[in-house]
């Protein structure tokens, strides 16, 4: 048992079920292993570039008591890089977070640690409001991912902002359309075409795991209507993914794999995994290791409360 204090953090304007289910359960799991747990909105903190400045809880209206770690469970990079700063242990680290949640990033730092991939091509940079000019590129695209192909928005989770293009027309359309939005473009895989496998990383392992398939559509993810069954990674799976994760800087991820002809393919690394839909497959609450984590990491650290 531990007597030291958690934040979770999660986005003030996403108060939907998915999200605040998430966080009470991370918040009971934490308290069942002594941690003294607290919700915090992204929006009720309010931080300077001076670490020496105490943050402010507007709704605590006064300073903020800093907790042994926080567990951010959100994308607001500035607020989790300024409660770094101030000597907290963020889960996970704000550079981690940063580079999953941009897909271009991400790809970069997978090709960098020769992490096997859809082949991708990179969007090149257009600005908002301006026309779609040279149009050659297209042509580039096409000669080297052929057609079928998939655009993927930078930013983007639960397998949206991403487009499944069959010609040439569709994906000039769709191109115009994403001007001044950093995107990509992919290969599909195809021998994985509505199947993929997510893999929960913490610490080093793979803890669980299971197969998403979708009779109806590319992506098999359970918000866009796949169906989950258990599934046993392979050793050179559970490496790939274990990798994957190390190559992004998590603590823990949910990578999830595409099935290759030569071997397993990530597709992508999620830095904030949610962690219902693999609990209902497989009865592993990944809560549980994710806490354990957490607890051997910050054990040498102080109870705040005692300073």
């Amino acid at each position: 048992m531990t007597n030291h204090t958690g934040w979770i953090i999660y986005n003030g304007h996403l108060m939907t079920t998915k999200f605040t289910d998430y966080v009470q359960w991370f918040r009971e799991v934490a308290e069942q292993h002594g941690i003294a747990m607290e919700v915090k909105t992204n929006d009720q903190l309010i931080v300077t570039n001076d670490p020496t400045t105490p943050i402010f809880d507007v709704v605590e209206k006064g300073p903020a008591q800093l907790p042994d770690f926080i567990h951010f469970a959100d994308k607001d990079l500035h607020l989790a890089r300024q409660l770094n700063r101030r000597g907290v242990p963020i889960f996970n680290a704000p550079d981690a977070i940063a580079i999953c949640d941009n897909k271009s990033l991400m790809h970069e730092h997978l090709f960098d640690h020769n992490i096997p991939t859809p082949k991708t091509m990179l969007a090149p940079m257009i600005y908002s409001g301006m026309p779609l000019k040279n149009e050659q590129y297209i042509n580039a695209i096409i000669s080297e991912l052929g057609l079928p192909l998939i655009i993927k928005e930078a930013y983007g989770s639960f397998g949206q902002q991403v487009y499944w293009v069959n010609t040439k027309e569709e994906l000039l359309d769709t191109a115009k359309k994403l001007v001044g939005v950093d995107h990509l473009y992919q290969r599909p895989v195809m021998t994985s075409i509505g199947v993929d496998l997510r893999l929960n990383v913490i610490g080093g392992e793979v803890v669980a795991a299971m197969k998403r398939t979708s009779a109806t559509d590319f992506r098999a993810n359970v918000t866009a209507g796949g169906t989950t069954e258990i599934y046993h990674p392979s050793a050179e799976e559970k490496r790939i993914a274990m990798m994957a994760t190390k190559a992004v800087g998590a603590d823990f991820a949910g990578v999830d794999l595409l099935v290759g002809k030569e071997g397993p393919i990530v597709c992508e690394v999620n830095s904030n995994p949610h962690i219902r839909s693999i609990y209902e497959c497989t009865g592993i609450d990944v809560a549980v290791p994710m806490i354990d984590f957490i607890i051997k990491k910050v054990s040498h650290i102080p109870d705040r409360r005692g300073v």
